[in-house]
């Protein structure tokens, strides 16, 4: 018996972009009735994750030129100039905005806001509190959402979104704690589901980031751009992945080999100063430190470790003072999950894979080719990002564009008011069984979901990596339309209804195989390298070719690749120099 509910806005995804829409739409217009559906609790959204901060222009020496610039050069030229602009020239005010609200950045003895430097920027402009940056962001969206009259689904799983008469006007979900499927009928839906890391064995990302936003707005006939593009985040803590902030290296961390040598001046980064140096050494961009490692383990020069190669991270110079003040996660992380001192001992770090720079097509305003749907944060697209993202731009892209897709959601919510609900009750009826049909009531299954879950992974660890050639990728895309072939035959031990996160697991395993081929095709079709899409077989940027956005078009098959010229207004493309 499907259950519906309606409302004039649907939000699916209750993290930071999610909550900052919803806060712009009940500002825009305080009658409207917005809606929240999010799988976790919102303050479990992975937002509370980001430790180093969120980029701004604050400081008289800084200027929305330098930022403009620093964005468009990290991204290698594939970002979308115009959303470059509007991203840089919002930012200050959303963060002011969240200052208001409560957000409780760390400060200079004066009382004015504290910045730090971060990887790819040329001027410190990125704002912190503490290393818990997205914990207190988090904390003051949703404390500030409170105030409106807004619905929340919580521990609700969106399996499918409803399109009727050309536009978007819903979505299906479970509602995880009896297992229902349910109607939430809208006349405009917001994306905001974060990224796809778990497609990879090694990741920050929680184990909510299955692309799920991403995967709805794929089967619904949105492409999804630049999905080549997956960010290496040079330290994670093994073996868990955890995330050692670029702060611990904007404070002044070190990066050594086993011989305790800062081998990032042997790639190009500028020589060893014993002070942090702008677009320098450990200050410069994530995907050439994560390329350096690489490097370094082929020379045997990385430290073999229980849980593969790793290099060190040095912070023990800082002083415990300093540790504690400026990175005390840094600390409470290492020592709960390696066991180790940072004051006293080397942190042992590697690569993981941090963010999705590709996501759902959209505009500037968030605004999808689906009239009626709009995305925004990292499920999105916009593209700010392009190749390459600079650390600490995350944070402030998800309130301002965020803050522009509640906005444009909301008007469009104004000027389609009609809802064909028995065409959606139709639709959610057909969902209801196939989720019936294809697992809680299907027999004979012989496929184990940890089992597929783990050859994606490996697959794209092997073609989809850091580096990457013809060969590696093609057994990649071979290894997932494999699997993909035997997703059917998956078996469900749970039958029951009520929490069956066996079946949450098959969702999202089945919204990740389609996000992998996403990447793993796009990454085929660019015969190039740029930013973080590093082809060996081709190591020259080819901006003749390939100054273009990729869009991926699901099919019964392989996806459809297509492409999307980028939008260079003052800034064309040049060699893209760090450490001098």
């Amino acid at each position: 018996m499907v259950e519906p509910s309606e409302h004039d806005i649907l939000i699916i995804g209750g993290g930071g972009a999610g909550l900052r829409a919803a806060i712009a739409a009940a500002e825009m217009d305080p009658t409207l009735d917005i809606a929240i559906l999010s799988k976790v609790y919102p303050m479990r959204s992975h937002t509370v994750s980001a430790e180093g901060g969120a980029a701004a222009v604050i400081k008289p020496a800084d200027s929305f030129a330098a930022h403009i610039e620093d964005t468009i050069t990290g991204s290698d030229w594939l970002a979308d100039q115009d959303a470059v602009e509007a991203f840089v020239k919002e930012a200050a005010p959303e963060m002011i905005q969240m200052e208001h609200w409560g957000c409780p950045w760390s400060r200079e003895p004066d009382g004015s806001v504290a910045v730090r430097p971060f990887g790819g920027m040329r001027i410190e402009r990125t704002w912190f509190a503490a290393d818990k940056t997205g914990f207190h962001m988090l904390h003051t969206l949703f404390q500030t959402s409170l105030k409106f009259r807004i619905t929340r689904y919580d521990e609700w799983f969106a399996t499918r979104l409803l399109v009727e008469g050309g536009r978007c006007q819903g979505a299906a979900a479970i509602e995880l704690r009896t297992g229902r499927v349910h109607l939430v009928a809208a006349r405009a839906v917001i994306l905001c589901t974060g990224g796809a890391g778990r497609i990879y064995p090694f990741t920050t990302n929680g184990a909510i980031c299955a692309g799920d936003g991403m995967a709805l707005a794929y089967r619904a006939g949105v492409p999804l751009k630049d999905m080549e593009f997956v960010q290496y985040h040079p330290t994670g803590l093994p073996p868990t992945g955890i995330l050692i902030t670029e702060a611990a290296r904007s404070e002044g961390g070190i990066m050594i080999n086993k011989d305790g040598y800062r081998y990032l001046q042997d790639y190009g980064m500028g020589p060893p100063d014993p002070w942090p140096r702008l677009r320098a050494m450990e200050m410069g961009p994530r995907d050439r430190i994560s390329q350096a490692f690489v490097h370094e383990m082929r020379k045997g020069r990385t430290i073999k470790g229980p849980y593969g190669d790793v290099v060190h991270l040095d912070v023990r110079h800082l002083g415990e003072k300093k540790i504690n003040q400026k990175i005390p996660f840094v600390r409470e992380l290492s020592l709960h999950y390696a066991g180790i001192d940072p004051v006293r001992e080397l942190i042992p770090v590697r690569p993981v894979v941090h963010y999705m720079m590709g996501g759902v097509h959209t505009d500037v305003w968030g605004a999808t080719t689906l009239p009626g749907m709009y995305a925004a944060g990292e499920c999105a697209c916009v593209s700010i990002n392009g190749a390459n993202r600079l650390g600490s731009n995350s944070l402030p892209e998800l309130l301002v564009f965020g803050a522009r897709a509640g906005r444009a959601a909301a008007a469009f919510a104004r000027e389609h008011q009609a809802i064909n609900r028995p065409a959606l009750i139709t639709q959610v009826l057909d969902e209801e069984y196939r989720l019936s049909r294809d697992f809680l009531r299907k027999e004979g299954g012989t496929e184990r979901i940890a089992t597929l879950r783990a050859e994606m992974t490996l697959a794209m660890e092997d073609g989809c990596g850091i580096f990457r050639d013809e060969a590696g990728i093609r057994r990649t895309c071979e290894r997932l339309a494999d699997l993909r072939a035997h997703f059917p035959r998956i078996a469900l031990d749970d039958r029951t209804l009520t929490y069956n996160t066996e079946l949450v697991t098959a969702l999202e395993l089945d919204f990740m195989l389609d996000a992998a081929q996403a990447v793993a095709h796009s990454a085929l079709a660019r015969a190039e390298s740029r930013g973080s899409h590093q082809r060996t077989d081709y190591p020259k940027r080819d901006d003749e070719r390939f100054l273009k956005h990729t869009l991926a078009y699901r099919t019964d098959g392989a996806p459809r690749i297509d492409y999307l010229d980028v939008v260079v207004t003052r800034w064309p493309p040049a060699e893209r120099v760090y450490g001098r």
